[in-house]
């Protein structure tokens, strides 16, 4: 997880405010440099703090979360924007104005924790190195070697018994990395966690079906293998997809 993270938390109702706080004070790597109760003094707070990231309510009076998101894109230091919102109709316009991630009230820690990961805070040697990812391949450590596996071929990562397996279009690698590292090390790419044991490649999702108790099953491009979708994770996961 990346450390010093500068958070500007907005949302017009103050109850809502401060659990989110109270939540991501739980974290010692983040620190809330402010909050705001609407559009235009989250805008002149971000300018003034610059945060690294402002987690930023949709359905706000005057001027809402989309809008506001609009504006600080354009700033010269813009922050990643996180959406914080009942909502998951507003995904798709959230997505459109680049927001790295969209929690769905009530917040679960799980999610949240989820969310801190993908975030890269700003320009500091290590942040820098880590983001350096235009190659697109992962690492991966084997007999004394270092094989180098293309993300985009990456269909989902399981832990079972004690093994990490990362399962590809064309085979599978077992890595001493545990599924919490390399969520760790893939939040910038499209991964998501939709089980204590799974984490899926998001752009090879084919179908999503509803199971039992609230659970669903995954249908991934390329294997035959249903994979569960825990019921905390659902919500989480459709936002992400239905945009």
């Amino acid at each position: 997880m990346p450390s010093n993270i500068q958070a500007l938390v907005v949302d017009d109702e103050r109850y809502a405010r401060e659990e989110l706080i109270y939540l991501l004070g739980r974290h010692s790597n983040v620190k809330i440099i402010g909050e705001a109760d609407s559009g235009d003094a989250a805008i002149m707070k971000a300018i003034r703090l610059q945060p690294d990231v402002v987690f930023l309510d949709v359905e706000m009076p005057k001027m809402n979360g989309i809008e506001v998101a609009a504006v600080l894109r354009e700033l010269k230091n813009p922050p990643q924007i996180i959406f914080a919102t009942a909502y998951p109709q507003f995904a798709a316009d959230a997505f459109r104005v680049n927001a790295i991630d969209y929690l769905l009230k009530p917040y679960e820690e799980e999610q949240i924790s989820q969310t801190l990961n993908r975030i890269r805070v700003k320009e500091t040697p290590e942040t820098v190195q880590e983001s350096i990812h235009q190659l697109g391949k992962l690492a991966i450590e084997r007999d004394g070697e270092i094989v180098y596996v293309p993300i985009s071929c990456i269909l989902y990562i399981c832990r079972e018994d004690s093994v990490t397996r990362i399962i590809t279009k064309t085979k599978e690698h077992e890595v001493k990395m545990t599924l919490k590292e390399l969520e760790t090390r893939l939040s910038t790419f499209s991964f998501y966690r939709i089980h204590k044991s799974y984490l899926v490649n998001l752009l090879h999702v084919n179908r999503l079906s509803p199971w039992f108790n609230g659970a669903y099953q995954l249908e991934i491009e390329g294997s035959t293998e249903k994979l569960s979708v825990s019921r905390n994770y659902v919500k989480g996961l459709r936002a992400k997809l239905e945009h």
